[in-house]
């Protein structure tokens, strides 16, 4: 698309949300979208409890950016799912699945000795009357229960009405069309200083493109718009606190998070959103201006990724695999902080399978006649050169040496692992593979190499059409021209 169409649609896309202080040429009146509604609440607990507390409601400056006749989510994705729902009847007007923080470190050693809060929030269309909000969450049958109920009425006098000035102005970066009709990304950046905003825009392009030329992205880049937000910060980077470096952002997003040097969120939810808030957003990724390899990723929420590491373009698609369609870590030799229970339930994520009932395996459709289940692939080789590399790898970290020396040994590894894997008899077939899900026992993943199992550059078909199913939910196709 050239320059000046690209700009003109962007601004007609932008002025149609009502983004402040955007003008836009005269266009065609467009339906009206109805009001975004943000509830924040607090999720705390430990171990073995969990409560939540209404914290805020509010209407949030863009109208709402999806698309009315998708409201219904039924892909069955997420620890937990909200639903809105008419008060009187029970009807149930939207609904999404999603994960959380707090999910993930009620796995952690620290949920077993104290108690911590987190904030979340869902959004969803305003509707023309109060409406209930229930947050369901998924059980050990692996379907989900309401555990949270909460009265909303929008137009409620302590419903906060009217928001602040923009921190920052929206670039587009790619418009396709309509927010209602795409899928609306918005990268923010943390970490860049007002004299990096050049770098944030060209790193936000550099990394869509590479995005765009990932399938089943590549096939489907048109259902797509991308926008691009930064706050400037003062100092360049973010925390890393394992090394003693502290930096202020206005995401508050940091390296160490449980633990764990290369896992990379915000624990500043009400931060994200109210900066989030002034461009259209379905998904977002945060990039920061770190060379330190690292990143992460909560469906529903957010995905993160070092923008300035060699392993850039690799950390923006697996870790947005995770937040966009609930892609599951298919490795399992690297460290985590999460603690395993031993138990082996059928996880909901898509790619991964405990396999109870391998003539009923949930990605069957891709596998071959004559495949076996389990499939044979060269796993103990494997793990013993992972055990080795592992501990190359805790040794470059713990002496804090050159990120240069991470990147080869990445490298290294990456070709040594290609090298085995072109060996084996079911390196391009779809089956189930043991070792997946931070587990080396009792979980398989469809494939021997994907993007959410090593740094290689393709997802596996499973992951593929995973990805299809949530680009469908959010985007409208466009009539073929007759």
């Amino acid at each position: 698309m050239a320059a000046s169409l690209l700009r003109t649609c962007a601004l007609a896309a932008l002025a149609a949300l009502a983004v402040p202080a955007l003008a836009a040429p005269a266009q065609a009146p467009q339906p009206a979208q109805p009001a975004t509604v943000r509830v924040d609440y607090l999720h705390t607990g430990n171990a073995l409890s969990e409560s939540y507390a209404l914290e805020r409601v509010s209407i949030e400056p863009l109208p709402w950016p999806g698309d009315l006749s998708q409201a219904i989510d039924r892909t069955d994705r997420g620890n937990n799912m909200v639903e809105v729902v008419d008060p009187n009847t029970g009807a149930v007007l939207y609904s999404r699945g999603f994960s959380t923080i707090f999910a993930e470190w009620r796995s952690t050693e620290e949920a077993n000795r104290i108690s911590r809060g987190f904030e979340e929030s869902v959004r969803f269309p305003k509707f023309d009357k109060p409406v209930r909000v229930r947050i369901l969450k998924r059980d050990e049958r692996n379907q989900f229960s309401v555990v949270w109920t909460a009265d909303v009425d929008a137009d409620a006098p302590d419903t906060v009405k009217k928001q602040g000035p923009a921190p920052a102005r929206p670039i587009p970066i790619r418009v396709s069309g309509p927010s209602p009709q795409k899928v609306d990304l918005l990268v923010l950046g943390d970490g860049y200083t007002a004299a990096d905003m050049k770098k944030f825009e060209a790193d936000v392009r550099r990394l869509a493109d590479k995005l765009f030329q990932t399938s089943p992205f590549k096939e489907r880049a048109n259902d797509f718009n991308v926008w691009a937000l930064a706050v400037p910060t003062q100092e360049s980077g973010i925390s890393r606190p394992s090394t003693g470096q502290h930096h202020a952002s206005a995401l508050g997003t940091r390296y160490d998070i449980f633990g764990s040097e290369r896992y990379v969120l915000t624990l500043d939810n009400r931060a994200l959103r109210d900066i989030a808030m002034y461009a259209p957003y379905e998904f977002i990724e945060i990039l920061v201006n770190n060379e330190t390899y690292g990143g992460g990723g909560i469906f529903g929420q957010f995905s993160t990724a070092a923008a300035a590491n060699p392993w850039s373009n690799y950390l923006f698609i697996h870790e947005f695999g995770h937040h966009f369609a609930g892609l599951a870590d298919e490795y399992y030799t690297s460290p985590v902080a999460y603690q395993s229970t031993g138990a082996r339930p059928e996880p909901w994520e898509p790619n991964a399978t405990a396999l109870k009932d391998p003539a009923h395996l949930k990605w069957n459709k891709y596998v071959k006649a004559g495949t076996p289940l389990p499939t044979p692939w060269p796993k103990e080789e494997y793990e013993t050169h992972s055990r080795e590399y592992q501990k190359v790898r805790a040794e470059l970290r713990k002496q804090n040496r050159p990120e240069t020396e991470m990147d080869k040994l990445f490298r290294d590894d990456l070709a040594w692992t290609n090298a085995l894997f072109a060996k084996s008899q079911y390196v391009r077939s779809v089956g189930a593979f043991e070792g997946a899900n931070y587990e080396a026992k009792g979980y398989y993943r469809p494939e021997m190499q994907c993007i959410m199992f090593d740094r290689s550059e393709t997802f596996c078909h499973v992951c593929a059409d995973a990805i299809a199913e949530i680009i469908d939910l959010y985007s409208r196709p466009v009539p073929a021209a007759k």
